[in-house]
């Protein structure tokens, strides 16, 4: 069965065991096109009318309705909630303003989203820079040419070479240098954190495989793993997490504070005169991660490739004044990515906390949107 934007999708099944995705709901974005229905996912449509499709996905996204799959869900190997047992949750009754409430909730979730694309777009011209200045050296390449460099004014082109020397990694700028990732960045720098004092904690499954930031950090009494502060890049080197790109910038810390994470991280820090974002940058690199994969060693399904290996991975480190301008650019943009997590995080708090309130008219329609025009 082909599903298509707005329609309201629900899972019945949930093979990783944790019950997280039993009884998910999900929509396909408005302007996608349609693909095909996976097993064990039913399509969802009101009964009568006055009942909004947006209101049904609402009231499936409450703690109560979260807290009946679970209690409901059968099976071991697979999570499974019966297609009766589904229909059978005790939904309150929809009220007069149930089209208000869908509205304050879309508002929310709309201002989510555009935080969302903006984050994408600030880091795809971050790694898209980097690419340009430190892989493809098109500034360089253009002023080889007798070309004026694209986007580029002429006083800034000044700051870099217009001609190529022969290095280790083959043609580079003249006066850039061509060295290991090691030399380059601190490879698992040492941090230390007071014994039984809890800290920051970023597990691998919150590790994004697009995006800047884990997803959360709580706190936790520190064991064995890699330690980090602000600044620092953690980088997966297991499979698959290694192939499916799971790597995160650290800038979510209080100001010397060291956080801990999983014993399968490479922490990378740049040493200067490169900024720390550019620790990221390079590994999110397909080159890098290319490089890596390519390192791995270990039997079928624990492969790894460690911080030694990694670490001969070649990059090319440009004069203090080019990368004084490369800080400069790219600060600025994470900056802004990290302005629009934190706002997006506070969002979701107010969403998530709204939400089962406004469904069992726990707070007045009024006294919500008031919270919301304060906000958004």
């Amino acid at each position: 069965m082909l599903v298509h934007a707005g329609e309201l999708y629900v899972s019945l099944k949930d093979v990783t065991q944790s019950g997280d995705l039993l009884g998910a709901v999900a929509r396909l974005p408005r302007g996608h096109r349609p693909g095909r229905l996976t097993q064990d996912t039913v399509k969802l449509q009101p009964v009568g009318v006055g009942v909004p499709l947006d209101y049904l996905y609402w009231l499936l996204r409450t703690p109560q309705y979260r807290d009946y799959c679970r209690a409901h869900a059968t099976g071991t190997t697979n999570l499974g909630l019966a297609r009766d047992d589904f229909l059978a949750f005790p939904a309150p009754e929809p009220t007069v303003n149930q089209h208000v409430i869908v509205e304050i909730l879309g508002t929310l979730d709309d201002k989510i989203e555009l935080n969302r694309r903006t984050n994408e777009t600030l880091e795809t011209l971050a790694r898209a820079l980097f690419k340009s200045w430190f892989v493809d050296f098109d500034t360089v390449r253009a002023k080889a040419e007798g070309r004026q460099p694209v986007g580029m004014d002429a006083d800034t082109a000044k700051l870099f070479p217009s001609e190529f020397v022969e290095s280790e990694l083959g043609e580079i700028p003249k006066g850039w240098r061509a060295v290991s990732l090691s030399e380059a960045a601190e490879l698992n720098p040492v941090r230390r954190l007071e014994r039984g004092a809890c800290a920051p904690y970023v597990e691998m499954s919150s590790l994004p495989t697009s995006g800047h930031r884990p997803s959360e950090w709580p706190l936790r009494e520190p064991g064995s793993g890699a330690r980090f502060q602000n600044g620092d890049t953690l980088f997966a080197r297991i499979t698959p997490c290694l192939e499916n790109g799971k790597t995160g910038y650290v800038d979510f810390l209080e100001k010397d504070a060291v956080g801990w994470g999983s014993t399968e991280y490479i922490v990378i820090r740049p040493r200067p005169p490169l900024p720390t974002e550019w620790g990221y940058l390079c590994a999110r690199d397909e080159a890098f991660r290319n490089f890596a994969v390519q390192k791995m060693e270990g039997t079928t399904g624990r492969q790894r490739v460690s911080a030694d290996s990694a670490g001969r991975y070649l990059v090319v480190v440009p004069p203090v004044v080019v990368a004084n301008l490369f800080t400069q650019v790219v600060t600025g943009l994470f900056r802004r990515m990290a302005s629009g997590d934190d706002e997006n995080r506070t969002l979701t708090e107010l969403r998530d906390t709204l939400l089962p309130k406004l469904l069992s008219a726990e707070i007045r329609v009024k006294d919500a949107e008031r919270f919301v025009e304060g906000t958004v």
